[in-house]
């Protein structure tokens, strides 16, 4: 259990203010401010996929159906005791509960893409009766309704005739000549529900009536007329019976909310937990927040990771940008990883971002735990640990008597007493405090200590006998926060592999330190440590100079691969355009073997068989070796006839659709191919694999046969007296016989009837592969009652 001081350190409570931010009510901040990193990965992991599926609603423009709302609980337990009867005005916090039950209910009904939110809010109904109930018989301002009962109805109506009959005799009576003289004014108003008029008070006796007040002046007495108090009598009594209609109508209510209390209960809690978690989900929408890996592994990879807060800031202001960090450590059970380190130490200038550094991968790492995404990139993961330590900031103790060295000390000591191998622990300006030599002793006894433990241990220092230390020992790894040696300032980048330096006397004589002052601190320096910062700098700049080259190389490589892209894109459109004119080309020849093939076709009717069918044999040749041409450009769509079988499918060229094959005759290289309703003969060279293409003929197959129809012309049929399936079953091989025969323009007669033969000729023509176009007849051509259609 991670503690709350180490929490309050990173400060965690400001991610949850922040996320609290976006509730619809007290109970779901209050929930919201009890969130606390979890120990079991399937609930963090279930968390995770709960606000995916929240986010994922919002991109497709779907908010969660939640409004304002408030806690229940008070209500819950003023009405569970048996007769509890609570004021109508207090009913009104369910209105708004119950619509947003009822809303999200149906908003998750029929969805299957979020089987989280599902399974947590799979219960939630709305109560309908108990919402019908309350919305019939209590308005938003807690008033009762009329139409709460229609007893109530019937007394508020009795009513409302009762006090208009009173104020119209009042009326009257104000105006009589008898009353008027003695009247103070003559309006009409009440007085402890009793109505009256004003009365002078020398003269209420002259006036039958009973006085109910008299004014703060003492010269007006407010009199009830003497022959009003029967109506006013029938009056109260109408008021009591409404006020015990009232009464028990809110009685009914309660007793219902009663029954339904635990339900009630229940429910509103998974209410605050939708609204806590679509808080989070909003929260990391604002920061462009992903959803990390949590695993069981000894190992921390952040890659792009904002400290949330520093984010929310610069989002705010609408200035700056936070740098993002990258950090890896540990990974000695991950054998896909090349890091091995246990203990990361930085080192760098003062205000370079190494305590930034620090916060930041403990605050996501606690953010990650508690199931909340954090602002670094998807590939970022986090190990499953039983505790976070942290020893972060001025822990000087005033009321404890402890300096800043003694304070930290004790609380690295219960560091050290609780680190393990599922411990993370977070050191920041390790060492400090006390004399250099011993506090780094110190400090190094304690991370060689740590890393016994198998705890994974992120450190920040100042202290140059520390890394010395840390790049002897396998296991520990030198990081540094890159500084820009020209102008002095922090890159807040973090460069693991190198120490850092602490650039004091640069940034000393920057901010004003005399140059005589800095020149004698130069010379205290110890030759030996001169020398190693000297070589720290060479080895930054030898880094500095290999990064640029490898981004040099980088580049020209990028470059060779453009346009090497480039040369094959124009390589292949060149011979997409050679392809695409030569294909045009014997197009275009086929079509006109096609054409003379027609035309023979019309004049071999005549000719002797012999002779016709040597012309089509030769047609046939002609248009056989066309088809071998094409087929060179599409190598990839010849079918071999020995691969043919009955019943396969094929794809038809001549039509552009698929068929399936009825009949193979191998010794001609022929087939019969049957597409819907149309059955033709084609030359195996004719066809190639299916392509999906299905005829759009809507052909049905009709039970009963009628009688064959008059005889037709070549040019002419006539569907007249035919069901519509048996009609387009004989309307397809006419179409495919004057196609065959080059016809150009062909009549369907089929009448005029109730219209449906008309419109199913004219829904299979429209779109068929044989028809150009069809038209009504002319009414030399039978007009309504015929089609005339024009042949491709």
């Amino acid at each position: 259990m991670i503690r709350t001081e180490t929490l309050r350190t990173l400060e965690f409570d400001k991610i949850l203010s922040a996320v609290s931010g976006y509730a619809h009510s007290g109970a779901t901040r209050d929930e919201t401010a009890l969130i606390r990193p979890l120990d079991d990965r399937e609930a963090i992991v279930r968390r995770f996929g709960q606000v995916d599926e929240i986010r994922r609603l919002r991109q497709l423009g779907i908010d969660l159906s939640l409004r304002s709302f408030e806690d229940i609980a008070p209500l819950l337990a003023a009405v569970r005791p048996d007769g509890a009867v609570l004021d109508p005005t207090e009913l009104v916090v369910l209105f708004p509960i119950l619509r947003t039950m009822t809303a999200i209910a149906k908003q998750f009904a029929y969805r299957t893409d979020i089987p989280l939110l599902r399974e947590l809010a799979g219960t939630l109904t709305g109560f309908p009766d108990l919402l019908d109930e309350l919305e019939v018989s209590i308005d938003s301002e807690g008033e009762i309704l009329d139409s709460a009962s229609p007893l109530l109805s019937d007394l508020r109506q009795k009513k409302r005739h009762l006090t208009e009959r009173i104020r119209r005799r009042l009326a009257e009576i104000v105006r009589e000549t008898g009353v008027t003289t003695f009247l103070q004014d003559d309006f009409i108003t009440q007085r402890g529900g009793r109505w009256v008029i004003p009365v002078r008070m020398d003269s209420k006796g002259m006036v039958p009536g009973v006085v109910h007040d008299v004014s703060n002046s003492g010269e007006t007495a407010f009199m009830e007329p003497l022959e009003i108090i029967g109506l006013a009598n029938e009056l109260e009594n109408l008021v009591a019976e409404e006020k015990a209609e009232m009464i028990r109508i809110v009685r009914t209510i309660c007793r219902m909310i009663r029954q339904e209390a635990d339900g009630l209960d229940e429910q509103f809690r998974i209410l605050v937990r939708l609204d806590v978690l679509n808080g989070i989900a909003l929260f990391a929408d604002s920061l462009g927040a992903e959803t990390p890996e949590i695993t069981d592994a000894r190992f921390i990879r952040v890659r792009e990771g904002r400290h949330p807060l520093l984010a929310l800031m610069a989002r705010e202001r609408g200035v700056g940008r936070v740098v993002p960090l990258d950090l890896g450590l540990g990974g000695a059970e991950r054998p896909d990883s090349h890091v091995a380190n246990q203990v990361m130490v930085i080192t760098g200038p003062n205000a370079g971002g190494k305590t930034i550094s620090l916060k930041t991968t403990g605050l996501l790492h606690l953010m990650a735990l508690a199931g909340i995404p954090v602002p670094a990139a998807s590939t970022s993961s986090f190990p499953l640990i039983s505790d976070l330590l942290v020893d972060i900031g001025d822990e000087q103790s005033i009321e404890q008597s402890l300096s800043t060295f003694s304070a930290h000390v004790s609380n690295i000591a219960g560091i050290l007493e609780r680190a393990d191998r599922r411990t993370v622990v977070l050191l920041d300006e390790l060492g400090t405090g006390t004399e250099p030599v011993q506090g780094a002793a110190i400090s190094c006894a304690v991370l060689a200590d740590l890393q016994d433990k198998g705890a994974l241990v992120i450190a920040t220092t100042h202290l140059t006998d520390i890394v010395g230390f840390v790049h002897k020992r396998d296991g520990m790894v030198n990081a540094s926060m890159e500084f820009d040696r020209q102008t002095l300032t922090p890159l807040y980048r973090l460069t693991v592999g190198e120490p850092g330096q602490s650039h004091a006397l640069e940034i000393a004589r920057r901010y004003g330190l005399p140059d005589r002052v800095v020149a004698v601190a130069t010379g205290m320096l110890s030759r030996m440590e001169t020398e190693f910062h000297e070589l720290l700098a060479e080895l930054k700049d030898q880094r500095r100079r290999h990064e640029e080259a490898l981004a040099e190389a980088e580049r020209l490589r990028r470059d060779a691969e453009e346009k090497a892209r480039i040369a094959r894109e124009r390589l292949a459109e060149a011979e997409t355009r050679r392809r695409e004119a030569t294909e045009k080309a014997l197009q275009e020849a086929k079509e006109i073997v096609r054409a003379a093939r027609r035309d023979v076709n019309a004049i071999i009717e005549e000719a002797r068989r012999e002779k016709s069918r040597e012309a089509r044999k030769k047609i046939d040749e002609a248009e056989a070796a066309v088809e071998a041409k094409l087929q060179e450009f599409h190598p990839e769509e010849t079918l071999s006839l020995d691969a043919v079988r009955e019943g396969d499918t094929v794809f038809v060229k001549a039509i552009g659709h698929d068929g399936t094959v009825t009949a193979v005759d191998r010794r001609t290289g022929r087939l019969r191919v049957r597409a819907g309703a149309m059955e033709l003969e084609v030359a195996a060279t004719d066809v190639s694999p299916r392509r999906g293409k299905a005829t759009e003929a809507k052909i049905r197959t009709g039970s009963g046969r009628r009688p064959a129809p008059d005889a037709e012309t070549p040019r002419e049929i006539n569907l007249i007296g035919l069901r519509v399936d048996d009609a387009l079953a004989r309307l397809e091989p006419f179409l495919n016989h004057a196609s065959l025969e080059g016809y150009g323009e062909l009549r369907i007669v089929h009448g005029k009837g109730t219209g449906a033969l008309m419109r199913a000729v004219r829904e299979y023509l429209d779109g068929h592969p044989l028809v150009r176009e069809f038209r009504p007849g002319e009414p030399f051509e039978g007009g309504e009652g015929a089609t005339v259609v024009t042949l491709r």
